[in-house]
């Protein structure tokens, strides 16, 4: 992809980026006593929308894509860039959806303001 020396910057660029976010947003989660777990959304007790979440509704998952890029950044190969849209649509459908709609149903009006708002990803 790149020469030896950038893909190890650009690998460390994204890798600090991914845990940026995933750290802001487990934090954030935190601070506000919320679940974490993104298996029980129906559990939240607040909807966040401070610190990261003014940038990103789902700043953990930006988190992991990040990471992905940094690992594609590392092995050099562009093949392994694939995995990036393939992980963005698989956890759009499968984890962001169902997540959404359970948001929706415990915080109604508030979260849709916040979801004209807040872009999804970046």
């Amino acid at each position: 992809m790149l020469h030896p020396t950038l893909n190890t910057y650009a690998s460390l660029l994204f890798f600090l980026l991914g845990f940026s976010f995933s750290l802001s947003g487990v934090l954030s989660f935190r601070r506000f006593k919320t679940t974490v777990n993104p298996l029980k959304p129906q559990a939240a007790t607040s909807l966040v929308t401070t610190g990261v979440y003014r940038l990103t509704r789902n700043p953990m998952y930006v988190g992991f894509v990040f990471f992905l890029l940094a690992w594609a950044m590392r092995l050099g190969s562009v093949w392994s860039l694939l995995l990036v849209p393939g992980f963005i649509l698989f956890i759009q459908r499968f984890q962001i959806a169902p997540e959404e709609r359970a948001l929706l149903l415990l915080f109604g009006a508030e979260f849709e303001q916040y979801q004209r708002k807040v872009r999804r990803w970046l």
